[in-house]
């Protein structure tokens, strides 16, 4: 069913803003047509739609009345923005090549009844009005219904924001961020003066295909299926002196939230502008060392009064979590499934070590302490000087699962000095602070621990580029694999890395994926 929204009373400011908020609803392949009478205000959603896209406020935007297309490169497309107002017959259709653009990108059309039907079907039609007697505007929107689901979501968000105090002022930019590789989605909120805030939207997650015991991997593995324990996880931190982000404003049934906003000093994007890793990575491992000394409860508050509850580690966490690595790695690189005998091998080598891991200190478990979710915040005191995000699986567990997760980055290169200072950094602050720590155990519980994270990695990376068509997570293969063998020469991992070398030898590990 075609779903229809009508917004009246809509200042030329609001009509800016409204642009924006459509823009990050947009993704490659759609058609959006902007129709009303001259003067009706399509030039200036298109022009906000751009710039909001692009990330610049002060992009020239002209009317594409005479050149008919103009085309705008953008972060997730780019964009063509076409005038038919002045064609005189729909085949001049034929020369623009809005084919192409369309395959991967998006098509911006004012004017599309002077096509003829030409187009196809629009992916959002935009029709503006001009209130009679006044500067107002009224726009209806209207989606087919492949594209139904995503205009409700735009209505959600638009009336979470609305609500949401001084940043529904309409003056107030709203420009997409770039994600990870969840299905959540951000976007950065800037008023006129400078301050800022996130937008997360982070809609319930549907509970996939049964895989085990009759539950799905998310259950299994105890991944956070709302934004529920976002909040609670996040006011813990913040109450144990860690910067988690401050939520702002909340809807826990719609997964919307407006929080703290760090910035853009991301420790990877850091490194990209040439700072200096060890710094950085010396503040993260500090921060962990702060964060032992406040244990999670396992209860947690939430703002409505309910309570979030912090899983434990497990055995069948672990294990599930390996066996990505058979699930999606192994066909790719072997061309057919892991046998049964295969799988059972696997798991005889990984259970004596799951279970010598767990058998120790617990502590928090963050679960994505890495540089993606790391950011510097030099004008703050330490611990405080890091902004920690994305934190929403977190359960407990030995706590030297996060500081190999630090130390052995999937997305950028740790060498083997840094990672050794930042170890020892570690082991020496905590066993200064911790009379009874074991160093010892500590040590076999990161390189398990290690060896588990980098297989996990291994497999979902795989799936990413096999299921998703995201085929950029393949390049950080060699460097997972150099992890992987990091971790199997500790002495406690020979039978695991026997494992590894019968079936997964090097050549093997090294072969690139035909996915």
């Amino acid at each position: 069913m075609t779903l229809t929204l009508r917004i009246d009373n809509l200042t030329e400011p609001g009509l800016t803003r409204l642009a924006e908020e459509v823009a990050l609803m947009l993704a490659p392949g759609d058609l959006v047509t902007l129709s009303g009478d001259l003067g009706a205000g399509k030039t200036t959603v298109a022009r906000a739609l751009i710039r909001a896209a692009t990330h610049d406020w002060f992009l020239d935007v002209p009317s594409p009345t005479f050149t008919l297309m103009q085309t705008y490169a953008c972060s997730r497309f780019e964009i063509a923005h076409v005038d038919l107002y002045r064609i005189t017959s729909a085949d001049e259709l034929d020369e623009l090549g809005l084919d192409d653009v369309m395959k991967t990108g998006v098509a911006l059309i004012e004017w599309p009844e002077r096509a003829d039907g030409r187009l196809g079907e629009a992916s959002l039609s935009i029709e503006l009005s001009e209130a009679e007697g006044c500067d107002r505007r009224s726009i209806v929107l209207s989606a087919p219904p492949h594209a139904a689901q995503r205009l409700q979501r735009f209505a959600d968000v638009r009336a979470f924001l609305q609500g949401a105090g001084e940043w529904a002022n309409p003056t107030v930019h709203v420009s997409y961020l770039q994600g990870d590789a969840s299905p959540r989605r951000y976007a950065r909120l800037t008023a006129s003066d400078g301050r800022r805030a996130l937008l997360m939207d982070s809609p319930h997650q549907a509970d996939g295909p049964a895989v085990q015991d009759g539950l799905p991997y998310s259950r299994i593995a105890h991944l956070a299926e709302d934004v529920r324990p976002f909040v609670a996880i996040s006011n813990a931190l913040r109450e144990r002196g860690i910067s988690a982000p401050e939520i702002l404003v909340a809807d826990l049934d719609a997964g919307l939230l407006l929080i703290e906003d760090f910035g853009d000093a991301v420790f990877g994007a850091e490194l990209k502008r040439g700072a200096a890793q060890l710094p950085l990575w010396q503040a993260a491992t500090d921060t962990l060392v702060a964060l032992r000394a406040h244990p999670p409860e396992h209860s947690l508050s939430l703002l409505d009064g309910a309570v979030q509850r912090l899983a434990p580690l497990d055995t069948r966490i672990l294990s599930i979590e390996v066996t990505l690595l058979l699930d999606w790695f192994w066909p790719a690189a072997l061309g057919a499934p892991a046998s049964d005998k295969i799988r059972a091998s696997f798991i005889a080598a990984w259970s004596p070590l799951f279970a010598t891991v767990l058998a120790g200190p617990t502590g928090w478990l963050l679960r994505d302490y890495h540089s993606p979710n790391l950011i510097a915040l030099d004008n703050r005191p330490p611990p405080r000087n890091v902004g920690v995000i994305d934190f929403q699986d977190a359960m407990t567990g030995p706590p030297a699962y996060d500081l190999v997760s630090l130390l052995q980055d999937a997305r950028v290169d740790v060498s083997t000095d840094i990672e050794s200072a930042c170890l020892a950094r570690y082991v020496d602050a905590v066993s200064r602070l911790e009379p009874n720590f074991d160093a010892t155990q500590f040590r076999v519980a990161y390189a398990v621990l290690g060896a588990q994270r980098t297989t996990k990695i291994l497999g979902i990376f795989a799936r990413l580029a096999k299921r998703d068509g995201k085929r950029q997570y393949l390049a950080h293969m060699p460097r997972l694999f150099d992890y992987l063998d990091r971790n199997l020469q500790h002495p406690e991992l020979v039978d695991l890395r026997a494992w590894y070398d019968e079936h997964m030898p090097a050549a093997l590990r090294r072969r690139p994926l035909t996915i």
